[in-house]
């Protein structure tokens, strides 16, 4: 998506984004998400013990199942920043509610950038009424640009649908490229949508949409403090209640936008060059097919095999047997692509191997394990580890 193309936003939402200072380069940093009326609202946070204080009080602030904005700043995650940082968060919060003439509690707070630096609070202040000025119906691209870090490109996915005979749309936002591991993929992304819809069938399409999409990617291994997805659906579609065939055409659609911001971040992944779908069949159980699939998507041997086009296959069959899943090494099958390199445990030879590294060449391919233990099936998206990804993480805050 170009940059400067402008976006029409979800009918009844409106965004902004200005540049209050908080990035190093001075470019846009902070954005703007408004509804102009109720919405319904979901959100999904990171599972690190260290969470911060944006995280901690959009919880707190979401529990109602209503919102009407979210705020969200680049540059600065406010992250192991004590009581000061949580009082800074509350401080954005009710900004931004006296502005738009709302509670605190309605408005939605993330922040994303280095941790354990205090938020500049006079530079917050004094943008926000330049963000709450400058809401348009268009601003969605200046948003999704503002909450960019190390991302390459910006992230924006759409699906249009209907429901009760009425048309409903959906569209997110997501940034990501560094600090990318289940559960969640590090990360922030806002999603909108026009649909009447209750509290509990929003959770129930947004939990699932989630677990499909954010929790089965990974770039690096490494889970921030900050991630957190939100949703916000304020019915201005007025389709009425949703039958079953609705619901289903929602789910879909939202499960449809967040499966390509999540596969968007994983290939803007910092540094890297390939996006490998890691895909496990035949495993004893759910859990193991998963727990095979993360393990090895995220082995660094086996990404660097990936950067360097080399069908190792000796390295995914070692992060098969450390993440305590039932295998029998001689039953295991491994392709790239539509290639097999090994059958029963024992590589196909050198022919294969040359074959399949001519598959990883290609920007995008796929790795498949089959245990040959039993029905169950799973797969996260990774991505290759490159010399850039030293680079760019070594001189983050530099």
């Amino acid at each position: 998506m170009e940059e400067a193309e402008k976006i029409v936003m979800v009918r009844g939402f409106r965004a902004s984004a200005v540049a209050a200072g908080l990035k190093k380069n001075k470019g846009p940093d902070m954005a703007l998400i408004c509804s102009e009326c109720d919405a319904t609202a979901a959100g999904v946070f990171t599972t690190n013990k260290v969470k911060a204080a944006p995280v901690l009080l959009t919880r707190e602030h979401i529990t109602s199942g209503r919102a009407r904005a979210i705020v969200v700043n680049a540059g600065n995650a406010n992250a192991c920043t004590g009581a000061p940082g949580l009082d800074d968060a509350r401080t954005t919060a009710e900004l931004v509610a006296k502005g738009l003439g709302l509670h605190p509690e309605d408005v939605l707070v993330a922040s994303t950038g280095v941790i354990g630096k205090p938020l500049d609070m006079g530079l917050v202040s004094a943008a926000i009424p330049r963000l709450i000025e400058s809401l348009s119906s268009d601003g969605l691209t200046s948003a999704a640009m503002a909450i960019m870090t190390t991302d390459s490109f910006l992230k924006i996915s759409q699906f249009a649908g209907h429901a009760g005979g009425r048309p409903f749309s959906i569209q997110g936002i997501a940034k990501g490229a560094g600090m990318i591991m289940p559960d969640m993929a590090t990360m922030l992304c806002f999603i909108t949508s026009d649909i009447a819809i209750e509290p509990d069938d929003l959770k129930k399409a947004f939990y699932k949409s989630v677990e499909k999409s954010f929790n089965r990617i990974s770039v690096d291994g490494d889970t921030s403090t900050n991630d957190m997805v939100l949703v916000l659906a304020n019915g201005m579609a007025q389709n009425g209640r949703l039958s079953e065939r609705d619901f289903r055409e929602f789910e879909t659609g939202l499960g449809q936008v967040m499966e390509e911001l999540a596969r968007m971040i994983v290939k803007d992944g910092e540094g890297a060059s390939k996006l490998v779908d890691i895909r496990i069949k035949g495993a004893d159980n759910a859990r193991d097919a998963i727990n095979a699939a993360r393990t090895v998507a995220n082995s660094s041997l086996v990404k660097t095999a990936f950067y360097g086009q080399d069908p190792n296959w000796g390295r995914i069959m070692a992060a098969l047997g450390r993440s305590g899943i039932v295998m029998n090494e001689g039953s295991v099958d491994i392709w790239v692509n539509d290639i097999q390199i090994v059958a029963d445990g024992l590589g196909m030879g050198v022919d294969a191997e040359k074959r399949a590294a001519e598959m990883m060449t290609l920007e995008k391919f796929t790795v498949t394990v089959d245990l040959k233990q039993g029905e169950h099936e799973d797969q996260v998206v990774t991505c290759d580890l490159t010399h850039d990804y030293i680079s760019i993480n070594a001189d983050y805050r530099t």
